[in-house]
Parts: C-alpha cells; structure tokens; sequence
C-alpha cells in the first residue's frame, strides 16, 4: 500500500509543485490549502506524514499541528517563511519533527520525507521491547510511557529522542549525536532543545539533565 502524505500549503504552486514531486515517487498525496482543512483531511485520511506551511489562513501551522498531533501522532515536516528560530522552536515543541524555511529544494523536501518515514518505521530491538530507568517506563512495541503512575502524550519524535536517551542512562549524547541518531540527519543541533523541554514538561524537569556546552543524560535513579 502505497504511503500517504498530506500537504497543508495556502500557495497553490508550492503546493502543487511538491505533491508532483511525491506522486513521482510513488506516495499518496492529499492537499489542504488552509488551516480547518488540513486538520478535517488529517482526521479522514489518516496521512503517514504531513508537510504543514506555518503562515495558513484560518488556523495558522501551530495550531493545525497542536490538533493533528492530539488526536493521531503523525511525522510533520513544517515549511517556514520565517527563519526566526523562536519560531521554529514553537513548532517543534507543538509537535512538528523537522522544518524547512523557504525557498528550499523540492528534492531535499523529499529526501526528508523519506527520512522521517523511515524513522517512524524503525521496529524496537526484539531482545528490548521495555525498557526500565528508574520509574521510567517505556514500552518500545505499543510506544508508551509511564512514569510514577502518569502516562503522558507524546509526539513521535519526543517518544524516539526519550528512548535514545533511556537505552544509555546518565550518559551524556551530544545535540549532535540525537540528530544524527533520532533524526537520520544532519541538522541544526539546537532542534533537539525544544524536544527536551516538552520531554521535561510531560514527565519531570529531574528526569533529563543538561551539561552544558555537550548535549543531555537521561538521569538514573
């Protein structure tokens, strides 16, 4: 069966320009062109992915991103105009994966289509299907977690970078290594911030701990 992917892009030549670019290489796609579509196409089509423009009539990204995300966990790639990175660190912490601030390449659009649909296919390790830190759990097959009798929400991306973290307890992963290894990319390392504050938020500001200048350490207590 073929993967689908919804784009949710107010510019119809970007729109259409992209979703050319994926029916080529073999995806489904669905367009939105503002924000209360987009959220109404992710509800009936089920999207294995969604490519969301921040700047939409209507509901603006964040908020058709904080809506999908809530209701179906879903890879979201954001497309930006503004290179601010206050900006960009909002929309990863509602929930988005990864963003491209335009103009950009249709063909590296691409690549991190591909990239992030690989990510979220990875299977959990056949020998470590649960993994226990503490009163930290994470269960890798049904991609839930508790901690001290809560079972927090999370994104896919949090669930990925949580788990990276939880299978090297107090070691410390640099930003660099968490895009590399969560990601599947190259990329800005300050990405993995916004993440981290969301993880903390979810499950307790004791739980992740900071050494500056490096990366993070998942604490083991």
């Amino acid at each position: 069966m073929r993967r689908r992917v919804l784009i949710v892009e107010d510019e119809r030549t970007i729109a259409e320009s992209v979703a050319a670019r994926l029916r080529a290489e073999g995806f489904a796609v669905d367009l939105a062109h503002d924000g209360p579509a987009g959220v109404a196409a992710a509800e009936a089509g089920a999207p294995d992915l969604v490519v969301l423009d921040i700047m939409l009539p209507g509901y603006d990204g964040l908020e058709v991103c904080r809506r999908i995300q809530a209701r179906r966990p879903v890879p979201v790639l954001m497309l930006t105009a503004r290179a601010d990175e206050n900006d960009l660190l909002v929309g990863l912490a509602v929930g988005a994966d990864d963003y491209l601030t335009k103009p950009f390449s249709i063909r590296e659009l691409a690549a991190r289509v591909h990239a992030l649909l690989r990510r979220a296919d990875r299977a959990a390790p056949a020998n470590q299907d649960r993994i226990v830190v503490g009163d930290l759990e994470i269960d890798q097959v049904r991609r839930r977690v508790r901690r001290a009798g809560s079972e927090p929400h999370l994104t896919p991306i949090e669930f990925d970078l949580l788990t990276n973290l939880a299978r090297r307890p107090d070691a410390v992963v640099s930003r660099e290594e968490l895009v590399a290894q969560v990601w599947g990319w190259e990329g800005p390392p300050r990405t993995v911030d916004s993440h981290v504050k969301a993880l903390r938020r979810k499950l307790g500001a004791d739980l992740i701990r900071t050494v500056h200048g490096v990366g993070y350490a998942l604490e083991a207590r």
